[in-house]
């Protein structure tokens, strides 16, 4: 009876494996195809390695290929391949069943030069099958970078824009020092580094020439879509409470795990921070945190947080021409977009610090989770005057002409990844502010654009001056 069961599960597994056809074709016609014909990546920092790209083989025949050759074209390629799980210069009678597919894994090591420009490397990657050649060209850009590693500035120091500068670690700015960074500087950061300010931050870009802080991954996370949409990169900017005097201009700033944090502990008799004409974004944290400290922001962008995209506790502040949003991806959104603290005299139980002074004029606070944290400012000295808020509500004496509930328009299309907070040409926003709250730091926004071409202009709501059809706009 035993032999008798075994026979149907034998003739069964002979007709399962019958289905399988390993036969293999010599036909000159039986070609490879490829996920692309240009495996490229990108920009590339010398003397560190790429992150692997992946290169997908489909062999779209009914039966079998052996390709006889994968290898590079140049013997002395600095790309480096991996076929299945294997690493090797090249490989040979690598098979693919009928209708199936193999990975082949691609990294590469460009030494360091002398060069300042990028340049591009290339080579050709060879397939060989049954005497027929394909090729796929896999090409990056090179680029020679400053390396700081630990480094502390004790002397007054300038960072100019010959190389970008690659962080490491930290870069501390110690006390009685001042680190100035010139107009198109790029500070790529290091997963977990930071820019730590215990003297004195001067770093003034310029219009078409801002200043770029961001992490070090410059390659794309998805086709198209580069890691600047992950937050949480790299460290932030921490001013500590013993620095005062610092300006932010035309900086653009993103991907960081806590954003830009500034502390005086209380000392209002000092400007802590002046920031004009910037775009801080996507970080993991808080955007920008102030804690009772004196500082002012004009004309600036603030956008993408899971957290408040601006905390302000105590001190005292002036936003002017200022867009606050949010469309973070990632996670839910647990705080105000604007969340204000130690405001209301119900605050000040410990009675350490004086309560907050704080004026909002021509703002937009508007994207994904509340506006603002406190629905009445009565008895503070808090005010939001001609402000665009994502909240139902009517004007009082902190609430001075504001847009209640109606969407700016922004050009953002949170789904596609496309974060761009300039306006459509038919925003509320456009037309809406008070031209008396225009003051000499944000006459003209980040692009140049003139808040007040005209004698009788009224000016745009937010950080952008310029309505956009989106057309060459980078933001």
């Amino acid at each position: 009876m035993k032999y008798i069961l075994l026979i149907p599960l034998v003739m069964f597994g002979l007709i399962s494996t019958s289905c399988i056809n390993d036969d293999f074709t010599d036909s000159s016609s039986a070609t490879l195809a490829f996920s692309t014909d240009t495996v490229s990546f990108g920009t590339v920092f010398t003397d560190l390695g790429t992150p692997t790209a992946r290169l997908k083989v489909f062999n779209r025949n009914k039966k079998g290929v052996r390709i006889s050759s994968i290898r590079f074209k140049d013997s002395a390629t600095p790309f480096s391949l991996n076929v299945d799980g294997v690493s090797g210069t090249s490989f040979g009678d690598v098979e693919i069943r009928g209708g199936d597919s193999i990975f082949v894994f691609i990294e590469s090591f460009i030494p360091e030069t002398s060069a300042v420009e990028p340049w591009r490397v290339a080579d050709q990657l060879e397939f060989v099958t049954n005497g027929v050649t394909q090729e796929v060209e896999v090409e990056a850009w090179a680029q020679n970078v400053t390396r700081l590693k630990g480094e502390r500035i004790t002397a007054d120091t300038r960072l100019t824009p010959k190389l970008p500068y690659l962080v490491f670690d930290s870069l501390t700015v110690d006390k009685d020092a001042t680190l100035t960074i010139d107009p198109g500087v790029r500070m790529l950061f290091h997963d977990g580094a930071s820019l730590i300010v215990h003297g004195r931050l001067e770093a003034v870009g310029e219009v078409g020439n801002m200043i770029h802080l961001r992490g070090d991954r410059i390659d794309n996370v998805l086709p198209d879509v580069g890691y600047e949409v992950l937050s949480g990169q790299w460290g932030g900017v921490v001013i500590a409470p013993e620095s005062f005097g610092n300006r932010i201009e035309y900086v653009e700033m993103q991907s960081s795990s806590t954003g830009l944090r500034v502390d005086s502990c209380g000392d209002l008799s000092r400007q802590k921070l002046t920031l004009v004409n910037s775009w801080l974004h996507n970080s993991s944290g808080s955007v920008f945190e102030s804690r009772y400290s004196k500082t002012d922001a004009y004309g600036c962008c603030f956008s993408e947080s899971p957290l408040a995209v601006v905390s302000l506790t105590g001190g005292e502040h002036e936003f002017v021409q200022c867009t606050i949003a949010n469309n973070y991806l990632f996670t839910a959104v647990t705080e105000a977009n604007l969340s204000l603290y130690h405001c209301l005299p119900s605050d000040d139980a410990d009675n350490r610090n004086s309560l907050m002074k704080a004026n909002f004029e021509n703002c937009i606070v508007w994207g994904i989770g509340k506006a603002i944290n406190e629905g009445k400012l009565d008895g503070s000295d808090v005010y939001l005057k001609n402000v665009l808020l994502r909240a139902d509500g009517t004007d009082d004496g902190h609430f001075v002409e504001c847009i209640w509930n109606e969407d700016p328009l922004f050009l953002t299309i949170r789904n596609d990844y496309y974060f761009n907070y300039h306006l459509q040409p038919d925003s509320p926003a456009i037309g809406r502010g008070n031209p008396s709250y225009v003051n000499a730091a944000c006459l003209y926004d980040m692009d140049g654009v003139a808040r007040l071409p005209e004698p009788t202009s009224l000016p745009t709501l937010g950080a952008y001056a310029g309505v956009s059809s989106g057309e060459g706009v980078d933001h």
